[in-house]
């Protein structure tokens, strides 16, 4: 993986809660129970009426979740995809960046969706 810090990286459809693809070591839980409590996550914040902006066309497009030994990326997908795709991103607070690893990631999905607005 590119982001520094990274230590597991999921793609899930979050229409149905798979894992589409996964990298590094998912060491507590496996890609697919990864992808399913994530998406739990994502559908909660994305139904929230308190988190929800103010403005049109101002949607949720990141979330991060600090814990004490680093944090999660959960990263919405752009795109034509019949459900809304994410990522999750699992970073080392030690070796890891935030700044760092939403710029990289943003690239990468930049590149995921050919050229996509970043955000």
């Amino acid at each position: 993986m590119d982001i520094p810090g990274a230590r597991c990286a999921t793609l899930v459809d979050g229409a149905s809660g798979l894992a589409i693809a996964a990298a590094g070591q998912h060491e507590l839980v496996d890609q697919h129970e990864d992808a399913a409590a994530t998406t739990d996550v994502v559908r909660a914040v994305l139904a929230c009426p308190a988190l929800a902006s103010g403005r049109d066309g101002d949607d949720i497009s990141e979330i991060v979740v600090f814990g004490t030994h680093g944090f999660h990326l959960l990263n919405l997908v752009d795109g034509d995809f019949d459900g809304r795709l994410f990522v999750h991103v699992l970073v080392d607070e030690t070796t890891g960046n935030l700044a760092m690893a939403r710029f990289q990631l943003r690239g990468i999905l930049a590149e995921l969706t050919e050229g996509g607005h970043e955000r």
